[in-house]
């Protein structure tokens, strides 16, 4: 999704725009929408929608409205209205596609209570956000500090100022209800700037941060999710995943999202299962499950007083059984019943060299010192001779 000229750099940023997916093409970000109407004209009786969908740092985006008639373009940098001075962003969406984004994610679609855009940035404002940015990372650490110097039970995860520099945006996470009002007073002192504090969730924090999963690949939150479902252990129970919390948890220190990913089709498949709790009645003795195998679609079932004697059935026997067991009747035993495993012809093991076996050493090694002794013998018998 990268722009042509984002290409990888010794440092690690890309070689063209050098911005880590802020670039003006928009092709790096995470949360980039296809403009699929950008090709087609609007009839002639119909104005152009007003609305303008604009991206901040780490994904954040707002809708604004054009009341000035400014040519926007894809990619421009413009300032926009704030709760008070301006901010700068970058415009990722125009035309009549931003009103069906407003729609999806249920904002308000009239245009005249939206906030405005001012202009298109000049290179003042431009210069004076790329300064505040810069200096983000130097606040975010002297900004630990000093909260590790109140004892506070927090952490502070990311910083974003306001594009003019008089407001600055604290995301924090914590466990418990934190008292800051003291906090924001040292903030405002150390900073001499407008303070806010907005508390996000940890899985908020992996998206902002970003990362590498267990899987190999970048996590899904900071890449291309952009909701965040609630993920239950019954979606690990369904997939018959061992309920390891080292496995089963994120970078986030909750259950991965990818959990939910096949959990439907785990469910579709499941519905053909019978019920592990269903115990199947044989005249040999009640017999309950133990496994099952999604994937083969086989159950093993153990009679109760079997002991480790598990018997495999497949599907469809486990269901006959059932419904002989509902109309009143015992079946036999289940070894009629069990599947039995055809393994293939196999050739594991072929002496094709001739040379496999474990004696293949002892007679050239018997002869080898026998000949050795002979000539030993002969050598000393010649040197007795001619010391004679």
């Amino acid at each position: 999704m990268g722009c042509t000229s984002c290409t990888t750099s010794t440092n690690g940023q890309p070689r063209g725009c050098r911005n880590n997916g802020t670039c003006g093409s928009d092709g790096c970000n995470k949360l980039t929408v296809f403009d699929w109407l950008s090709n087609m004209s609007l009839p002639g009786n119909m104005e152009p929608f007003k609305g303008v969908e604009i991206r901040f740092k780490n994904g954040r985006k707002h809708f604004y409205q054009n009341s000035e008639t400014l040519s926007i373009s894809i990619g421009d940098v413009v300032a926009t209205e704030a709760s008070s001075g301006h901010d700068i962003g970058i415009v990722t969406l125009t035309g009549e596609l931003v009103r069906i984004q407003m729609k999806k994610k249920k904002e308000n679609t009239k245009i005249n209570e939206l906030q405005k855009i001012y202009r298109k940035a000049t290179q003042k404002d431009i210069d004076m956000w790329q300064k505040v940015r810069a200096n983000e990372n130097e606040i975010q650490k002297r900004s630990r500090e000093i909260a590790m110097h109140l004892n506070l039970k927090m952490k502070i995860s990311d910083i974003e100022y306001q594009g003019d520099g008089s407001k600055a945006i604290f995301y924090y996470t914590a466990e418990e209800r934190v008292d800051f009002r003291q906090l924001i007073k040292d903030f405002a002192r150390a900073f001499n700037t407008r303070i806010e504090m907005k508390q996000i969730g940890f899985r908020q924090e992996a998206a902002r941060l970003g990362g590498i999963g267990s899987c190999g690949r970048e996590l899904c939150c900071s890449t291309w999710l952009t909701d965040f479902r609630s993920v239950k252990t019954s979606a690990a129970r369904y997939q018959q995943l061992s309920l390891n919390p080292q496995k089963l948890a994120g970078q986030c220190g909750k259950l991965k999202c990818c959990l939910n990913y096949e959990l439907d089709t785990y469910l579709e498949a499941l519905e053909e299962f019978p019920k592990i709790n269903i115990k199947l009645s044989t005249e040999k003795g009640i017999a309950s499950c133990q496994k099952i195998d999604i994937f083969k679609g086989m159950l093993w079932y153990a009679y109760e007083n079997g002991g480790m004697n598990w018997h495999k059935l497949s599907v469809e026997k486990a269901n006959n059984i059932i419904t002989i067991n509902k109309k009143g009747q015992k079946v036999i035993s289940l070894e009629e019943y069990v599947e039995e495993e055809q393994l293939p012809d196999i050739n594991i093991f072929s002496n094709v060299v001739g040379q496999d076996s474990l004696t293949r050493f002892d007679e050239p090694k018997y002869k080898r010192n026998n000949r050795h002794n002979k000539n030993r013998n002969r050598n000393k018998f010649r040197n007795k001779k001619q010391n004679a």
